[in-house]
């Protein structure tokens, strides 16, 4: 005989709606901000305005610069120097990283040349750029990708030690090609892994090319901020700055996330 449990005994676990988390997620985050603003404003009572400018000087100073002209081309400069530079090393990085991954011999030949890769510091890479290029575009695209590239050879390195060795034995019982053993097995397995590395390898790239357009270059948002910072106007190095900060916070949370979270939508999430 089947019984029933009643309705009212059953209760179900409750979960916050997705619209709920959200909401809350984007409270805290503004509640971050106005905190931020506030020890901002407190620290610039207490400071000179060529040290630190308050919230509504920068804010001026960068209304002051959206208005001209140069704005958007030094900002669009910009971007193009770092999204070249960082295509340019997923182009490099992505294949070499599955090579290497899928070769034990050439990995092993080729680790410690990445480890002095990974050691070198952007602003020596900045350095040797400015020799060999002088002031043009590719003194920022040469930095950008020297800091993109290991981190996504890396990432892709790292990610083909991931791929089940019962795909790898199955492939060379039916003797399939090495080309299609990489595009097969080893990229879809390393993907994710790629993505992450990929991500953290724009921001790096993003934030070294200020360094780069400030040592050789003649336009840009670096060579603005040098400029800026040769005049001693640090409201507009503070609005330059944070033009770009919040240029890169947007695209990560608007594309670069969202393109990932959808790509692999099928991986299940690890709840706590």
């Amino acid at each position: 005989m089947l019984v029933r449990t009643p309705a009212i005994l059953i209760h179900e676990p409750k979960r916050p709606t997705v619209w709920r988390g959200r909401a809350g997620t984007v409270l805290q985050r503004l509640a971050l901000v106005a905190l931020a603003l506030a020890v901002w404003q407190l620290g610039a009572q207490h400071a000179p305005s060529f040290v630190l400018p308050s919230p509504a000087r920068v804010w001026s100073a960068w209304t002051g610069l959206v208005v001209q002209p140069s704005f958007a081309r030094d900002l669009g400069i910009t971007l193009g120097r770092i999204g070249a530079g960082f295509a340019l090393a997923t182009l490099v990085g992505l294949p070499l990283g599955l090579t290497l991954g899928a070769s034990r011999r050439l990995g092993n030949f080729f680790e410690p040349t990445l480890t002095v890769i990974n050691t070198v510091s952007s602003s020596i890479w900045a350095i040797f750029a400015l020799i060999w290029f002088g002031l043009s575009n590719w003194t920022t695209i040469f930095v950008v990708f020297m800091t993109a590239m290991p981190l996504i050879l890396t990432n892709v390195w790292q990610g083909t030690r991931t791929v089940s060795a019962e795909h790898l034995e199955l492939a060379r019982t039916f003797r399939m090609p090495r080309r299609k053993v990489l595009t097969k097995i080893y990229l879809p397995t390393i993907l994710p892994t790629f993505f992450s590395g990929a991500r953290l390898a724009f921001g790096f790239g993003a934030r070294v090319s200020l360094v780069a357009e400030s040592l050789g270059a003649s336009s840009g948002i670096g060579y603005r901020l040098r400029q800026a910072a040769d005049l001693v106007q640090t409201d507009q190095v503070f609005a330059w700055t944070l033009t770009l900060v919040t240029l890169m916070i947007c695209l990560e949370s608007f594309v670069l996330k969202p393109l990932e979270q959808h790509l692999f939508a099928w991986k299940k999430k690890i709840q706590p």
